[in-house]
């Protein structure tokens, strides 16, 4: 594999960062979020929120449904640029780069922060080619490269032994589990250093959620993922820090094992306790 390595890295990282923004020093964080307040319209719904993510980390975000948890993921990737109305204050930066102000590209941040939806969305396409989809986006023509590039991406995402033989075949044919992994693969096939993921796993049968599960400790190794959940065991099962949101403020952060069984917060233990929510 190591062959194409700095070609597709060339290829795929190739981004448009404002030199001018960058500061002296490397940020000790993967993310950096400062003060954050968001707005849909007139509706402030997140406020203040500060935070920092640990790179090679899984943080989880917890809180009642219209929390402002799913609005705060997605402004770590810019996806909330494409409802109109919507307002942002506050810094966040991936490593040392200010990603509303520093990157001129938002395609570049998509491509650095990869997104996996609470919905498995696989295109009306092949299950190769919808692997291969960002990588032609990106600008690799290369078929061997691609080849290898989709083959590593569903070794990564547990599939490859599941498709390997059917690799022409409609992603629509796969199990709803297989279509989600088949999702993950696709984000990880443009080299990501950020995966964000809202509920992966709450449309799928407790088989399929647990392999879900299990991938993500493995892909731990490799990528900082953040995740949106309900489901409090599996936010305890998979994530090193928990978040805790509630009506748009960030009540308490953390390491999970303390925010389970010591949280310093009111709030937070009687929604972990199932006081509400």
């Amino acid at each position: 594999m190591q062959a194409y390595n700095n070609s597709a890295d060339e290829i795929i990282k190739k981004s448009s960062i404002d030199e001018t923004d960058k500061e002296m020093y490397r940020s000790a964080y993967k993310m950096t979020i400062e003060n954050l307040d968001f707005w849909y319209g007139n509706n402030k719904v997140l406020h203040d929120v500060s935070l920092n993510i640990e790179e090679n980390k899984v943080t989880a975000l917890i809180g009642p449904s219209g929390c402002g948890k799913s609005t705060f993921l997605r402004t770590l990737n810019r996806m909330n640029d494409t409802i109109p109305g919507t307002r942002i204050n506050g810094i966040i930066k991936l490593d040392d780069i200010n990603i509303y102000t520093g990157i001129k590209d938002v395609s570049q941040i998509r491509t650095r922060v990869g997104m996996v939806f609470q919905k498995s969305n696989p295109f009306p396409k092949s299950i190769y080619d919808n692997v291969a989809y960002g990588l032609k986006v990106n600008g690799i023509k290369d078929k061997n490269l691609i080849a290898e590039l989709v083959e590593e991406s569903l070794i990564q995402a547990a599939l490859w032994d599941e498709v390997k033989d059917n690799l022409d075949h409609s992603a629509y044919m796969l199990s709803g589990g297989q279509q989600q992994r088949l999702c993950i693969a696709r984000a990880l096939a443009i080299r990501p250093e950020v995966i964000l993921m809202d509920e992966p796993a709450s449309a799928l049968d407790p088989i399929s959620t647990s392999k879900i599960e299990d991938l993500i400790g493995i892909l731990k190794k490799k990528y900082t993922i953040i995740i949106v959940t309900h489901n409090m065991q599996q936010a305890a099962r998979v994530s090193d820090y928990t978040a805790f949101f509630f009506q748009g403020d960030l009540v308490e952060f953390g390491a999970t094992k303390e925010i389970f069984t010591r949280p310093q917060k009111k709030k937070t233990e009687d929604y972990i306790t199932g006081r509400f929510g």
